[in-house]
């Protein structure tokens, strides 16, 4: 190991890992700023434009495009004519090739980024020089994570060199690095289309996860790269152990659900589907209605509130066992009183955005993925139309808040309602009237009243036949798409029984 070029845009670590490679008689060469760097270091250190006796050009876009850099970097030692090449030209070889690119994701992704900023941050020397150096890993050591920068300098220190298995380590992650820097880039110009002929994403670990659904799947988290926020992006964890897989899609779905609602709301979800969904005044009465929906399958669910923890709220929670507990704020003493639960996972919710415009759902499939635009939209009552009967204020606002609770329950999906309180959901059932019965059977089982309830269903009944078993059981109002062929009959059914019923004609399945 004896010549190095280094050229990076983020310098963390950098002055240690020079300094580290100029004790083992490595000669530096960099490019501008990183030149700059490391001679403000009292370290010496060879510009580019000295070997290339080209000046930087075009603003700083051209400064390593150049083959003194390239066949440097592209030169087989063990091939006699590409040594005749570089002796012909007088060009020394490079042994280690150390680049991080500029930030075009991070840029991109911020709100006020004009199209010509993030233009100037498209890395084009950068890429170039890192996949050279990977495509000649038997020769060069390409390296483009701060995080190596300690174990490269271990392994030279110990051995004198890097091993096999470490430059085919290097060059698998520099190839993964700058096909990922092209992925964020060319979404970022596929923007302009919803569904562009090639889609191509960009993923980066957050975190090894201890387990995948079962514990005999491995699994780990993958933020997409440039998304302006993910899942636990603006989240901090207070305590607790790591969030497992199923945590994490459970949190998921409870966040969707509090998007929905403005007022003090709390959500208990059990494997994605809320099993209780309270609004209330305050929070307490909030998780109280929640918690009272279905207070056994609440058991070890996923709990999500959409104002700050205080100490009454704290102390409900410490009596029940919650796997995950997320929430915008927590008094200090709130903290202290939910800790007594170590197996509880606190997390704090600094995100304040409640919608995700743009966002697109994708779903695993064999060999691809269906993509589609993500369900955010936030149902009102304009466009809704009431077919049958007169629902007065108090049955608008169950409506509503039914419908907007059954949006995020496996279809398909039934939600019974009262006072802003779920207090029978039936999911995933393929017929919806065995839904319809499972949402009656579970108001029965923790003893609601199913007297003037009201009842959501995720899509058009396609028969009468669910409704007069919700409207025997005293349901007095349905929403719900409409759209059958048998919508009449659906129609007349709850006319008979005095009750209403109101079509928004939009459907919400969740597969």
């Amino acid at each position: 190991m004896r010549r190095a070029l280094i050229s990076v845009y983020d310098k963390t670590g950098l002055d240690e890992f020079a300094a580290g490679l100029a004790e083992r008689g490595v000669e530096l060469v960099a490019s501008g700023g990183t030149a700059a760097f490391i001679s403000e270091l009292g370290l010496a250190v060879t510009p580019v434009d000295e070997i290339t006796d080209v000046p930087e050009l075009l603003g700083g876009r051209v400064k390593t495009l150049h083959p003194r850099i390239h066949a440097a970097i592209l030169a087989r030692r063990d091939l006699e004519e590409d040594l005749e090449a570089l002796a012909d030209h007088d060009i020394e070889p490079f042994d280690l090739v150390c680049v991080n690119l500029y930030p075009f994701a991070q840029v991109a992704a911020k709100k006020d980024t004009r199209e010509e900023e993030a233009v100037e941050m498209i890395d084009i020397g950068g890429p170039a020089m890192l996949r050279a150096a990977a495509k000649n890993f038997v020769h060069v050591a390409p390296i483009c994570s701060r995080a190596r920068y300690g174990p490269v300098l271990d392994e030279l220190r110990l051995d004198g060199d890097l091993s096999a298995q470490t430059r085919r380590e290097l060059a698998a992650e520099a190839f993964a690095h700058t096909a990922a820097y092209e992925a964020s880039i060319a979404g970022w110009f596929a923007d302009r289309e919803t569904f562009p002929p090639r889609l191509i994403l960009s993923l980066e670990k957050d975190r090894d996860l201890a387990y995948g659904e079962n514990p005999h799947q491995r699994a780990a988290y993958y933020p997409e790269v440039g998304a302006r926020r993910h899942l636990l992006s603006r989240v901090e964890q207070l305590s607790g152990k790591e969030p497992s897989f199923n945590n994490l899609a459970d949190l998921d779905a409870a966040r969707a659900v509090l998007r929905e609602f403005a007022l003090p709301t709390c959500a208990i979800v059990k494997h994605t589907n809320p099993c209780g969904v309270g609004v209330a005044a305050d929070l307490v009465d909030a998780y109280a209605k929640a918690h009272a929906s279905d207070p056994v399958s609440a058991y070890g669910g996923v709990v999500a509130v959409n104002r700050r923890v205080d100490p009454p709220l704290a102390q409900l929670l410490a009596e029940q066992f919650v796997e995950v507990l997320i929430a915008p704020e927590y008094t200090a003493d709130a903290v202290s009183i939910l800790i007594q639960k170590p197996a509880t996972r606190i997390l704090e919710d600094r995100e304040r955005r409640r919608t995700s415009p743009g966002e697109r759902d994708y779903r695993r499939v064999l060999g691809g993925l269906l993509v589609q635009d993500a369900d955010t939209e936030v149902d009102d009552r304009e466009g809704a139309e009431v077919v049958a009967g007169k629902p007065d204020e108090a049955n608008w606002g169950d409506l509503l808040f039914a419908w907007r609770v059954c949006k995020h329950v496996l279809s398909n999906a039934i939600v019974i309602a009262k006072d802003l309180q779920t207090i029978g959901i039936g999911a995933g059932q393929m017929s919806r009237v065995e839904a319809v019965r499972l949402a009656l059977e579970k108001a029965r089982e923790h003893e609601h009243s199913l007297d003037g309830a009201v009842l959501a269903s995720d899509a058009f009944f396609p028969f009468p036949d669910g409704p007069e078993l919700a409207l025997e059981a005293g349901i007095r109002a349905i929403i719900q798409p409409g759209g059958s062929k048998r919508d009449e009959d659906v129609i007349s059914a709850v006319e008979r029984a005095g009750a209403s019923m109101v079509f928004t004609r939009r459907r919400h399945f969740r597969h």
